[in-house]
């Protein structure tokens, strides 16, 4: 399959290359792509600051509380981050941290940068990562806030993604249907979020980088070495391999319950747990898009469906999750963006 590298340019000089070496890197994906074993690779290499917190200012802190640059809203965004269990994990002061931000915090940006600039410094890091799925929906606002940022996709085969969403009984796919999105729905969304992350992304030939997980997971070495050369980073699979934090030395496979699992057996389940037909019916959803980044189908053009119905969740469901999207960004629809996923303490947030 081969790991993808979008025109990366070689920076020449070595000014430029110590520069980017110090550049954030933000490592996203669709949920269940392997984003957490990317993460914790990156991490387990040495020289990146040590973080599992959650610093989800772009798809919830700000539609729910408003632009920063009010000091209104700012002060509301401290309140509710100090509280939250991004913050505890940060082992930061609270003090210290929320005079920095209410002064400087003026975007998104402003406050991913400064608390993990904090947290290297603190740790003595040389640079930082931060993790989170949805980050490659907001690429455009990350790299107006942070010109330097890098951003790491990394894609997995959709009909893996489908099969793992979907054990994990995953979301409801419509407003108006209260059974958890089926296969099919949820390899729409697996192709939705790719092909948005790819289309923001193409914007960023230098600064954008593509792996599969099957790369990751079969062949290390040779995708470390893609990384490393992308990063400016010493990416060592042997230290990796030994000081294997978080996800690379245990699994989160959403079928760890079936015992047996190992990195490797997560490539391809597909193939051994969906029926023939859902395997036709997922290539009809999906297929183009599969192809497109380097997986190949299984059936023929004549065995996969045409009906309206495949037709009809095809065009509505990316529309529908892009204009959710856009709501929330865009309107005070994000005013009810829940909070649930921060892990508030228990003081009140009435002032919200």
């Amino acid at each position: 399959m081969g790991t993808s590298v979008n025109n990366i340019a070689v920076l020449k000089g070595s000014n430029s290359r110590t520069e980017r070496s110090h550049r954030p890197v933000f490592v996203m994906g669709c949920h269940r792509s392997g984003t957490n074993l990317l993460y914790d690779t990156l991490l387990s290499a040495g020289g990146f600051a040590l973080y599992h917190g959650y610093l989800p200012f772009y798809k919830i802190f700000i539609p729910r509380f408003g632009h920063p640059r009010s000091m209104a809203n700012r002060r509301k965004i401290v309140d509710a981050f100090v509280r939250s269990k991004g913050f505890e994990r940060s082992g930061l002061n609270a003090s210290d941290l929320s005079v920095k931000l209410l002064a400087e915090g003026k975007t998104a940006g402003d406050f991913i940068r400064i608390v993990m600039d904090e947290v290297a410094h603190q740790q003595g890091a040389s640079r930082w990562a931060v993790y989170d799925p949805d980050n490659l929906l907001h690429i455009p606002r990350i790299k107006a806030d942070m010109p330097d940022a890098l951003f790491l996709h990394i894609v997995r085969d959709g009909r893996d993604i489908a099969l793992s969403l979907k054990k994990m009984g995953g979301f409801r796919p419509f407003p108006w249907r209260r059974r958890p999105r089926n296969l099919f729905e949820t390899a729409l969304y697996w192709q939705w979020t790719v092909q948005t992350g790819r289309r923001h992304g193409s914007q960023l030939p230098n600064d954008y980088l593509e792996i599969h997980y099957e790369d990751l997971v079969t062949a290390p070495r040779e995708t470390l070495n893609k990384l490393s050369e992308f990063l400016d980073h010493d990416l060592d699979y042997d230290r990796i391999r030994d000081a294997a934090l978080g996800r690379v030395r245990q699994s989160n496979s959403s079928f760890l319950d079936e015992g047996g699992e190992s990195s490797a057996h997560t490539v391809n389940r597909w193939k051994e747990r969906l029926s023939a037909q859902e395997i036709r019916d997922l290539e009809t959803l999906i297929g183009p898009c599969l192809q497109e980044n380097g997986y190949p189908l299984t059936s023929t053009a004549e065995q996969r469906s045409q009906n309206l119905r495949w037709k009809f969740l095809a065009a509505a469901y990316p529309f529908f999750l892009s204009t959710k999207l856009w709501l929330k960004l865009h309107t005070p629809v994000g005013r009810f963006s829940n909070l649930s996923a921060l892990g508030l303490s228990d003081r009140s947030d009435e002032a919200s």
